[in-house]
């Protein structure tokens, strides 16, 4: 698949076994695992930090082999996800260091097209967010109050 605004082709990276199955090696249970992704949000870490986190240290593969569930799900169940997703929380964020950078650099073209490219992708992500009902239809995304979502 092509990238999103440039169409060239990505880089290879690792996929995941197409063996759904749980390896012998792993020695943790479903609900140890729950309280494990609740103890690590509760820490400040974010959900795919917290897969991350659980693969390289745990040696947990994949979270969803083993509780039949996401980390944002068990989040969710839990009510400890946050307002705002993370995926549009960290494109958020890059429009705001965008924004600096513009700020100090007026004659930065390249910058101010991807400051515009990052700008189509939150509004996307707004849209599909309303669809899907996890955010508010009346959210809306505002450039000058944009570094209040980050508090």
């Amino acid at each position: 698949m092509a990238r999103m605004h440039s169409r060239k082709r990505g880089v290879s990276g690792s996929t995941k076994p197409s063996k759904k199955t749980v390896p012998s090696w792993v020695k943790y249970k479903g609900k140890e695992v729950e309280i494990l992704v609740v103890k690590y949000f509760k820490e400040g870490k974010s959900p795919s930090q917290i897969g991350l986190y659980l693969r390289d240290v745990y040696g947990i593969p994949d979270v969803k082999l083993l509780t039949k569930k996401s980390v944002t799900t068990i989040l969710g169940e839990r009510k400890l996800l946050p307002e705002i997703p993370e995926d549009l929380m960290a494109l958020i964020t890059k429009f705001i260091f965008l924004t600096k950078h513009m700020e100090e650099n007026k004659h930065d073209m390249p910058g101010k097209r991807g400051l515009q490219l990052t700008e189509a992708k939150i509004n996307r992500l707004i849209k599909y967010y309303k669809a899907s009902g996890k955010l508010p239809a009346d959210w809306k995304f505002d450039q000058k109050k944009a570094r209040l979502y980050l508090e």
